[in-house]
């Protein structure tokens, strides 16, 4: 019988992804989420009877027990951005986290996975990274054998971070950016499954790992990136961090005035977390020791940015007439 294995948050953005190149690899495949009929879409990823979309929270213990029961190794890839209700950082990203691995331990589970975030650290000004330092410490305490995935801005067709702002310079004739100089190191979110599941099939692998993908750059400059791919000209206005606390203040307040139905588009804590750079280590392992060589940013952006260009789909077409009119020229 095939391996049995549960993602938690298996139906997120680097989730699916995961639970994709776990299904190819063969293994049975349970998708732990909290809303298990929006996962449905999972079950593509595999044969019939493959995967099968079931419930947890990882707040709750009964359903984390349920979920990981008989399984051979269990990946938690539940995390938030901005707290909601119940779901705080604190709740998530810590208590969370050691819950799923402590008790795929009293289940007898073979390997854990935890995915994390670069620039988790106990000293942190944010909560966010606070509470992310928090989760693996207690993961690793619950399993020292755990594999944890320390994961930069993550880039691919579902991402909040370059879908976000192009679609704001389709919009704006603007694109403000608090951090302008901070520098980051996005990682492919196929990378990172890769990654996943290559510390899942090698039993030498435990330890933390910070993924990075092969390009370094600050905020701006992956702003310029992103327009010259959707083929927009926009002004890069750099805003200063006192700026955005007061902003994320305001929006946070509002947020809460309406009970949630307003997201904050920017909160004070992610201000905090802008003010650190967010790169690999140069000591730190990474992806090439799990097996995976980096994708490089050109490579993939434009096959999911095109939309937001101004003519669309059709801009490739345009270029492509562009190229056969001149070669004729040239041939003339």
């Amino acid at each position: 019988m095939s391996r049995l294995v549960t993602v938690f948050g298996g139906s997120g953005f680097i989730g699916r992804y995961i639970t994709e190149r776990l299904a190819e690899d063969g293994w049975r495949i349970r998708v732990a989420v909290r809303r298990p009929n929006e996962a449905l879409f999972t079950r593509t990823y595999g044969v019939p009877g493959q995967i099968e979309p079931v419930f947890a929270n990882i707040r709750d213990e009964a359903s984390v027990r349920l979920a990981t029961r008989s399984a051979d190794a269990v990946v938690n890839c539940v995390g938030v951005l901005t707290p909601s209700g119940a779901n705080s950082f604190s709740a998530v990203h810590d208590e969370g986290a050691g819950r799923v691995a402590r008790i795929a331990a009293e289940e007898g589970v073979e390997r854990v996975v935890h995915v994390s975030a670069l620039g988790a650290d106990p000293q942190s000004p944010s909560l966010y990274a606070r509470t992310k330092a928090a989760g693996e410490a207690a993961v690793l305490a619950a399993r020292p054998d755990a594999v944890i995935l320390r994961p930069s801005v993550v880039f691919g067709p579902e991402d909040q971070f370059f879908n976000r702002f192009a679609a704001m310079a389709r919009m704006s004739p603007v694109i403000p950016v608090f951090g302008a100089r901070t520098r980051f190191q996005p990682v492919y979110v196929e990378d990172v499954a890769a990654a996943a599941v290559n510390a899942i099939d090698n039993d030498e692998t435990a330890g933390v790992y910070e993924l990075g993908g092969p390009e370094i750059d600050d905020f701006a400059g992956l702003m310029r990136r992103m327009l010259d791919v959707i083929e927009r000209r926009r002004l890069i206005l750099p805003l200063p961090f006192w700026a955005g606390a007061a902003i994320g203040g305001v929006s946070e307040a509002l947020s809460a005035l309406t009970i949630g139905l307003l997201t904050p588009p920017v909160t004070r804590d992610q201000i905090r977390l802008l003010r650190r750079d967010n790169v690999v280590s140069e000591t730190a392992r990474g992806l090439i020791d799990l097996g995976v060589t980096p994708t490089p940013m050109e490579a993939v952006l434009p096959e999911y940015l095109w939309p937001y260009r101004p003519l669309g789909q059709y801009a490739a077409i345009r270029d492509s007439a562009r190229r056969l009119r001149a070669r004729h020229r040239h041939g003339a």
